[in-house]
Formats: C-alpha cells, sequence, structure tokens
C-alpha cells in the first residue's frame, strides 16, 4: 500500500454515524475483545512516510467534555457526495491539539476535529466547505477491527506502544482515521486505520 493512496475497504454498507473518538481515551471504561485463536492482539504498526495530502470538509471545535462529533459528521454527511476530485472514497476524520500532543490526556481542552475526504485538487470546493493540508511527516498505522466501542486498539497505542518503543516518540502533528465506504462505528466487523504522527527519539 502505497501511504498517500488509501485502498478503501467495502466491508459494511452503512453509513457512518458516529466516530471513534467520541470515546475519551483515557477516563471512559475499557471494553477489550478478544483475538481470534492464533491471531496476534495487537501486531505491530506499519511505519509510513506521507507527503502533502488536500483534504476538503468541515470543521468543529470541541473537547471531549462538550463533544461534537456526532454533529460535525452529520454535516458533513449530508453533503460528501458535493465534493469533486475525490482521491479515494474513504473518508477521514482528524484531529488538531493546537496546545501539543500532551493534551490529548485533558478531557477539557480544546482541539479541532475535521471530518474530510482526500482530494486531487482544491478546484470546485463545495460553497461552505474548507480545506487543508495535511503535512507531510511519519506516522505509525494501527489496523482496528471491531466497533468503536472498542477501545483496545487506543488504549494500547497510548499506553503501551508508545511508552515501550525505544525509537519512537509522539509527534506534534495531526492525528486522523481513516474510515472506509460504508464504516458504521457500531458494527463489530467494523475496520478503520488510527495514523498516529511520530517522530525519532531525540
Amino acid at each position: 500500500m502505497e501511504p498517500r493512496r488509501l485502498d478503501p475497504w467495502a466491508t459494511v454498507e452503512v453509513d457512518i454515524s458516529v466516530h471513534w473518538a467520541l470515546i475519551t481515551v483515557f477516563a471512559s471504561p475499557l471494553i477489550v475483545l478478544p483475538a481470534a485463536e492464533g491471531q496476534q492482539l495487537y501486531p505491530e504498526p506499519q511505519i509510513a512516510e506521507i507527503s502533502t495530502m488536500r483534504l476538503v470538509g468541515f470543521s468543529l471545535e470541541m473537547s471531549r467534555f462538550n463533544d461534537k462529533t456526532s454533529e460535525l459528521w452529520r454535516t458533513f454527511l449530508n453533503r460528501r457526495d458535493e465534493v469533486m476530485n475525490r482521491s479515494t472514497q474513504d473518508s477521514v476524520s482528524m484531529q488538531i491539539y493546537p496546545n501539543g500532543p500532551e493534551q490529548i490526556a485533558d478531557p477539557a481542552a480544546s482541539f479541532t476535529k475535521w471530518a474530510v475526504v482526500e482530494v486531487d485538487s482544491f478546484e470546485n470546493v463545495p460553497e461552505g466547505m474548507d480545506t487543508y493540508t495535511l503535512r507531510s511527516g511519519t506516522y505509525a498505522v494501527f489496523e482496528h477491527n471491531g466497533p468503536a466501542t472498542d477501545q483496545s486498539t487506543v488504549m494500547h497505542i497510548y499506553t503501551e506502544w508508545l511508552p515501550n518503543s525505544d525509537k519512537y516518540e509522539l509527534d506534534n502533528r495531526e492525528h486522523f482515521e481513516v474510515l472506509p465506504p460504508g464504516y458504521n462505528a457500531l458494527d463489530p466487523n467494523a475496520h478503520e486505520q488510527f495514523w498516529i504522527p511520530i517522530k525519532l527519539r531525540d
């Protein structure tokens, strides 16, 4: 898979209604689904270098205490088909933390969340939608299988993989998730990718 081109999956047929980041990473009760027999629960992530990505959609400022994810995605999904020049059929949920990655642990901290799709150019942007250019950089790409209420992958990333990595640490760039066509956050067979910005440790 080329890191900048995200091949869609067609595993479910229900449009996204909520998004995994409704979950508070550190405050919510943890639901962990067991791995299938013979399957590694947490495979090592793919380390991907991506170039800049052009994104079109909507954004809202929110916190985990004042979550507006459903409002954001409802607005975007009603108009997503208006976006021209799409690079893939995937949707992207992106978080920008203005005070750096340390604020992820604070459920009251404000951040900006985007509901977007990737495009080849910023020509013919639908009225009222915004554009965003995602910066290039290194990402750890984690595959997540299961409903959004299963927080095990998120907890693994922030409480196990990152603290125990002797090579990488969290970088102060955009976090995003790739959601395939028909993604349904309530589906036990849902699949998505978590793209976590990383850099080499000093």
